[in-house]
C-alpha cells in the first residue's frame, strides 16, 4: 500500500462504508416504516417519509459502538467515578493506549457519525425531489449538523486536534488531509450547532427527534467549554463565551418547555424514553434478530444473569471509593469511611447491600423475588451499576433479550442546563451568590433530596454536582477535559486524588439497612489505587491503527480556517 493511498484509506473506509448502512425496520415512532435494504441514493429522498427514515439513522446505528461500551469506559472510568476490577484496566489506571480496544471502537464510531451526516446532507441536497416538503429538507440537514458537531465535540475533547471533513468523496482524491487545531474545531462546532439550531423546528417533529431547544442546550454546553479553550491553560475563562453559554441556558430553561422530572430514580426507570427532561436522547430499539439499532450496554452493567437475560456481565463493576466519598453523609472514619446519605441519587446509580429495587426481578434459588441487592464478600464486593439496568424481560413489558434492551441513552437533560447556567454566572469568579443560579443549582441538588444550599456557589460545589448527578451518563471525563482547558493543574489535582480500587462494604443490617460502613481491601496493590494524570496522558493517544494507515495525522495541526 502505497503512503498515499495509506492517507487516505482509514477516513475512507470509516466515512463511505456509511453510505451502504442498512435501515433496520423498529417500532420507534419517529422511525415507522424505515427501508428494510440499503438506500439507493438517487431514488430514494423522495418524499418526506424517505428524507426522515434516512436521518433516522443518525439518531441510533451510527453511536452504536460508542454506546455499546466505550461510553461507560471513557465517560466513567477514565474519569474515575466507576471502576471494573478485572477489565477495561488500561482506562480504569488512566493508561489508555493507542491500542485499547475502546479507544479504537470510539474514534471509529464518532467518525461514521461524521460520514454519515455529511453522506445525509449530500444526499438530500442532491436528490431531494419536489415531493419533499422545504421544511424537512432543512430540518433533515440541520439533523445532520448537529450530529456531525456533537461527534467532533467528543472527538476534540478526546484526541486534541483532529481533521474536520465534511465531504467523504472529495477525501478519497486529497493527499494532504492532516488534523485541525483545537480552537478551529471548536469554532467549526460552534458554527455548525448555530446553523442548526436557526433551522431545526422549537417543538419535535415527532416523539425522539432534535428540536431548537436540543441545539441551544448544545451550544450552552460548547460555550462554557470554549470560554476555557480559548485561554490556553491560564485559569480564566473568556467571558463572551461565558456570557454565551447563560444566555443559551436561560433560553433552553425558559422556553423550551422541558421539566425536571419529580423523582430522579424515574429517569432511569422503564419506560423513560424521551420524558419531558431529556432535550437529546440516542434512540435505541428493542428489534430481535437485528443488530446496532439496540441498547447493547445493560448487558455488560447488569451485575449478574440473575437480573438480566441470558448477559448481565458487570459483576466487576462499580462506584469507586472517591465516588462514595463524594455524596453528603458519607464521611471519613479512622477505619475508612461510614454514613449514610439523603441523596437518592446514590441508590440510582450503584447498587448497595440490602437495598431493594422493586422493579427489577431477580432469580434466587427455587423462585423469583424483587431485586434486593446482596451481601457477600469478606474483603472485596463491588456496589453495582443500577443507572440504565432495568431488568428481566418480564420486567420491561417483554422489551428485552441478551444485548437488546431498547431503552434510550440520554445526551444531554434539562438538569445540565441548570448547572451550565450556574457555571457560567460563577464565571471566574471564586464564589457567586447570584439568586438565578443558587435557584437553578438548587432545583438539581433539591431533586435528589437534599435540602438547599445556603452558601455561595463555587466551582467545586458545582463540578461535585455534575459528578454525582450524570455518574455512569458519560459525562465525568468531558467535565474534566473542560476544566482541564482553562485549569490542568486543577483537573489533575481531581483525578490524582482519586482512589480506584477494591473496597468492601458492611451493612448495619441485611436487608433494609440504614448504614454503610465502607473498608479498604487490604491486599489491593496501593500502586493502583492511584493514578498519575498529567500533560503527557491526559489526552487519548490517536489509536494506533489509524496512525500505522494514515501517517498524515502525525503532522502538526493546521487551522482549518486558514488553510
Amino acid at each position: 500500500m502505497t503512503t498515499m493511498t495509506q492517507t487516505r484509506y482509514t477516513f475512507a473506509k470509516a466515512l463511505l462504508l456509511t453510505s451502504f448502512v442498512t435501515l433496520l425496520s423498529c417500532n420507534k415512532s419517529f422511525l415507522e416504516k424505515p427501508p428494510t435494504d440499503s438506500i439507493v441514493d438517487a431514488s430514494f429522498y423522495k418524499t418526506d417519509d424517505q428524507v426522515l427514515a434516512a436521518t433516522a439513522l443518525l439518531y441510533s446505528q451510527v453511536w452504536f459502538d460508542y454506546n455499546d461500551k466505550a461510553s461507560y469506559n471513557l465517560g466513567d472510568f477514565r474519569a474515575g467515578t466507576a471502576y471494573s476490577a478485572y477489565n477495561d484496566r488500561g482506562n480504569v489506571l488512566f493508561n489508555t493506549t493507542g491500542d485499547t480496544p475502546e479507544n479504537g471502537t470510539a474514534w471509529r464510531s464518532f467518525f461514521i457519525v461524521v460520514g454519515q451526516a455529511n453522506l445525509a446532507i449530500q444526499n438530500i441536497q442532491k436528490y431531494a425531489g419536489d415531493g419533499v416538503s422545504p421544511d424537512i429538507k432543512r430540518m433533515a440537514i440541520a439533523e445532520a449538523r448537529f450530529m456531525r458537531a456533537l461527534a467532533y465535540r467528543f472527538l476534540v475533547m478526546n484526541w486534541g486536534a483532529v481533521p474536520i471533513i465534511e465531504n467523504n468523496l472529495t477525501l478519497l482524491a486529497d493527499t494532504t488531509i492532516q488534523r485541525n487545531t483545537p480552537e478551529s474545531v471548536w469554532r467549526y462546532i460552534t458554527n455548525e450547532m448555530r446553523a442548526a439550531a436557526e433551522d431545526l423546528p422549537e417543538t419535535p417533529l415527532r416523539p425522539g427527534r432534535l428540536s431548537k431547544w436540543s441545539a441551544e442546550g448544545m451550544l450552552a454546553r460548547f460555550y462554557l467549554t470554549r470560554a476555557g479553550v480559548v485561554s490556553g491553560g491560564s485559569g480564566s475563562r473568556d467571558q463572551t463565551f461565558l456570557d454565551s453559554a447563560k444566555y443559551y441556558a436561560d433560553r433552553v430553561i425558559r422556553m423550551s418547555g422541558a421539566s425536571l422530572l419529580t423523582n430522579y430514580a424515574e429517569l432511569f426507570l422503564y419506560p423513560y424514553d424521551n420524558n419531558a427532561e431529556s432535550l437529546f436522547s440516542l434512540q435505541w430499539t428493542f428489534a430481535p434478530g437485528a443488530w446496532g439499532v439496540q441498547n447493547s450496554t445493560p448487558a455488560y452493567l447488569a451485575y449478574s444473569g440473575d437480573i438480566a437475560n441470558g448477559d448481565g456481565w458487570g459483576g466487576d463493576k462499580g462506584a469507586t471509593w472517591w465516588m462514595i466519598s463524594l455524596y453528603d453523609g458519607i464521611v471519613p472514619t479512622e477505619t475508612g469511611l461510614a454514613g449514610r446519605t439523603l441523596d437518592q441519587r446514590l441508590k440510582a446509580t450503584f447498587m448497595l447491600p440490602g437495598a431493594h429495587y422493586s422493579e427489577i426481578t431477580q432469580s434466587i434459588p427455587g423462585g423469583k423475588q424483587e431485586l434486593v441487592f446482596p451481601f457477600s464478600g469478606t474483603d472485596v464486593n463491588f456496589l453495582s451499576i443500577k443507572k440504565y439496568v432495568t431488568g428481566k424481560a418480564e420486567d420491561v413489558g417483554g422489551q428485552a433479550a441478551s444485548q437488546n434492551y431498547g431503552h434510550d441513552t440520554y445526551m444531554q437533560r434539562l438538569a445540565e442546563i441548570y448547572l451550565i447556567y450556574a457555571e457560567a454566572v460563577l464565571g471566574n469568579g471564586t464564589s457567586t451568590t447570584d439568586e438565578t443560579a443558587m435557584e437553578y443549582f438548587n432545583k438539581v441538588h433539591t431533586r435528589a433530596g437534599l435540602p438547599p444550599r445556603e452558601e455561595p456557589l463555587t466551582l467545586d460545589a458545582i463540578l461535585k454536582e455534575r459528578f454525582i448527578e450524570f455518574s455512569m451518563e458519560g459525562m465525568a471525563w468531558y467535565d474534566l477535559v473542560s476544566l482541564h482547558y482553562h485549569n490542568p493543574q486543577k483537573a489533575y489535582d481531581i483525578l490524582n486524588a482519586q482512589d480506584r480500587e477494591r473496597f468492601f462494604t458492611e451493612p448495619d443490617q441485611f436487608p433494609n439497612p440504614t448504614s454503610w460502613k465502607f473498608i479498604k481491601t487490604p491486599w489491593v496493590d496501593p500502586g493502583t489505587r492511584n493514578i498519575n494524570a498529567n500533560s503527557g496522558n491526559f489526552l487519548l493517544p490517536i489509536p494506533t491503527a489509524e496512525l500505522n494507515q494514515a501517517p498524515n495525522l502525525r503532522k502538526p495541526p493546521v487551522d482549518y480556517f486558514n488553510k
